[in-house]
């Protein structure tokens, strides 16, 4: 058995300026752009470095998961992108986990609510919350030899972080 961790991370502040954009292109605004870093540097100083990022295609967690890589040392061409991950379903964020390699020991998946927000709660009865506010991050602790004994397994939420509460 090996202890694996996931970090579940909505993307930071996005902008509304131009009315007109779609929503997939909606890019982060400025305090996005500070929490982010922020976000990757307060999982370093945690020691919860990942080996492999997964994010959203969207533009606001594309360039949320490209700053927290840089935060944490991550080498952001080795960022994995799924489309599906845009305003996906719970299901959806276990079958890219059932993806992920068994060598791979801690994941960070970067995505949107309200999918998030359920996943996290599905994961653990002794941990709930109303929303995960934007460049939340939640952690995930379990034993297992393979990713795709995921959803069987039984998991620990022991993170639950988010930028206004470190400023």
């Amino acid at each position: 058995m090996m202890q694996r961790t996931l970090v579940m991370i909505r993307h930071a502040k996005s902008s509304w300026a131009n009315p007109l954009q779609s929503d997939f292109e909606r890019p982060l605004n400025d305090r996005g752009e500070k929490d982010a870093p922020m976000m990757g540097e307060e999982l370093k100083k945690r020691k919860l470095v990942p080996d492999l990022i997964i994010s959203s295609t969207a533009k606001r967690a594309k360039q949320t998961a490209k700053k927290i890589a840089a935060a944490v040392g991550y080498d952001e061409a080795n960022i994995r992108w799924y489309e599906k991950l845009y305003h996906c379903i719970p299901s959806v964020f276990e079958e890219v986990l059932y993806e992920v390699q068994d060598n791979v020991k801690t994941v960070y998946i970067v995505a949107h609510n309200p999918g998030i927000t359920e996943f996290v709660n599905e994961l653990s009865d002794e941990f709930y919350i109303d929303n995960m506010p934007t460049c939340a991050v939640a952690g995930i602790r379990f034993e297992a030899d393979q990713w795709n004994e995921f959803h069987r397994i039984k998991k620990e939420v022991f993170l639950f972080e988010y930028p206004k509460n470190i400023k």
